[in-house]
């Protein structure tokens, strides 16, 4: 009896990402094989993501594609919730599941394209860190599911629930198969990381038979063991943030902070139900920088949102000139069904949200201008990503995969993938940066 083959689509996040890792780490436990191509895959599981309109619109178009393409559909992931409504555009459908339902999903697997009974899982092995769909050198680490959070434009916590902290022990274990397996970057993230273990009153935990408390900072230090690179992503600016700045400044890992800031003005924070003291932050931000000049922050925001005036809309602006943040994506207001500022008054007109996102956006791409140009003539560490006809494309420690700029090497000496080189700093751009690798 030969293998049953599965196709799979990913959309959406690192989170769900990792989420489909896991499932496809279980099929090729127990004997499956996966295939790219849908003609040859005996059913297609398709991973949503259901955060925005525009992303449910991705999901849809993807299930449907799946469905034409091969016939036999298993949905799962975010969107996964509004099963009604996939139904009632693709009842084909085999089955839907939503977020973390890995089990369910494997199930729905089973009956589709029933498993191998003669599978033998001691020469169909499985690498100790799983399946996974990043690059060899670098993976996603996921320390949490959930948040606690009930901001007024989200549903996160509808779909995955209240914040479930992994075990300290569990995450240390992942993180050093990973780095056993040849990766060389660690990109933590959750839907609130500096909340990990705020659910268990961060209590300790064991790794090789030693104490680590379950919170952001003991995890942080302990990752640092590894001797690679450690990414924060999702980090809220609770006060114990202040606690990881040292192990930044000391090398420790890396200098970069991804804090989904949103808005300045204090009415459309206090809308949005998130913290409104921009004020503090500020002085957070400027703190920060004392104690580590070559931190890099990345952050979000939200233009549009109900009852954003222009001059709340403003007032962002001066805000984001004065915070100089390194690394900036920004979404237009999208509602979504379900979330609590659907029901606020004063809804701004698209056509209004689209000159403001344009205005912020040429007002950021000239602080990250500036803010590159700094760093001409300076020598950094690049991380080789890969490898096409122009040379060498790499990121430095002030930019993460997928969603930061890159740095292009010029080098007469043969790199590939996954290299850790030394360059020198000759040229930049709106997001990116050119150098030459020093011998």
């Amino acid at each position: 009896m030969s293998s049953p083959k599965v196709g799979f689509v990913s959309l959406g996040c690192p989170k769900a990402l990792v989420d489909s890792e896991r499932i496809l780490t279980q099929l090729r436990t127990e004997g499956y094989l996966i295939t790219p191509d849908y003609d040859n895959a005996d059913v297609v599981v398709v991973n949503t993501c259901g955060f925005i309109d525009s992303a449910k619109a991705e999901s849809l178009d993807a299930i449907g594609e799946a469905i034409a393409e091969n016939g036999k559909v298993i949905v799962t992931g975010c969107m996964g919730v509004e099963e009604s409504l996939i139904r009632e555009i693709h009842p084909a459908v085999l089955a839907v599941t939503g977020p973390q339902q890995y089990e369910q999903v494997v199930r729905a697997v089973h009956e589709a394209a029933p498993p191998n009974l003669e599978h033998d899982p001691y020469i169909d092995l499985v690498p100790p860190q799983g399946i996974k769909l990043t690059p060899r050198h670098y993976a996603y680490l996921k320390i949490s599911e959930g948040c606690n959070h009930r901001c007024s434009f989200c549903i996160i916590p509808s779909m995955r629930g209240n914040l479930v902290s992994r075990p300290i022990g569990d995450v240390m274990g992942e993180a050093e198969r990973l780095v056993k397996a040849g990766v060389k970057e660690l990109l933590v993230i959750s839907q609130d990381t500096s909340a990990y273990g705020v659910d268990v009153k961060f209590r300790s935990g064991f790794w090789n038979g030693r104490p680590i408390k379950t919170h952001m900072t003991q995890l942080s230090a302990a990752l640092s063991e590894f001797g690679v690179w450690t990414r924060l992503h999702y980090v809220y600016p609770y006060p114990h943030v202040d606690e990881v700045i040292p192990l930044m400044a000391d090398g420790k890992i890396l200098p970069y902070l991804d804090i989904p800031f949103q808005h300045a003005s204090p009415k459309i924070l206090k809308a949005m139900k998130r913290p409104a003291f921009e004020d503090r932050t500020m002085a957070r931000i400027k703190r920060w920088r004392d104690m580590c000049p070559d931190l890099t922050l990345r952050s979000t925001f939200i233009v549009g949102f109900p009852g954003e005036t222009e001059d709340d809309f403003q007032y962002l602006l001066d805000w984001m000139s004065e915070a100089q943040l390194d690394r900036v994506g920004c979404f237009q207001y999208s509602p979504v069904q379900g979330a609590k500022a659907n029901e606020l008054a004063d809804h701004v007109p698209d056509e209004v949200k689209q000159e403001r996102w344009d205005r912020f956006m040429a007002h950021q791409q000239a602080i990250s201008t500036a803010r590159l140009a700094q760093k001409v003539g300076r020598e950094i560490d690049v991380l080789i990503d890969e490898i096409n006809e122009d040379g060498a494309v790499g990121r430095s420690s002030a930019d993460a995969p997928e969603i930061d700029g890159n740095v292009f090497v010029d080098s007469e000496k043969a790199l590939k993938p996954g290299d850790m080189v030394k360059v020198k700093v000759t040229d930049s751009d709106e997001y990116d940066l050119y150098a030459d690798l020093i011998a």
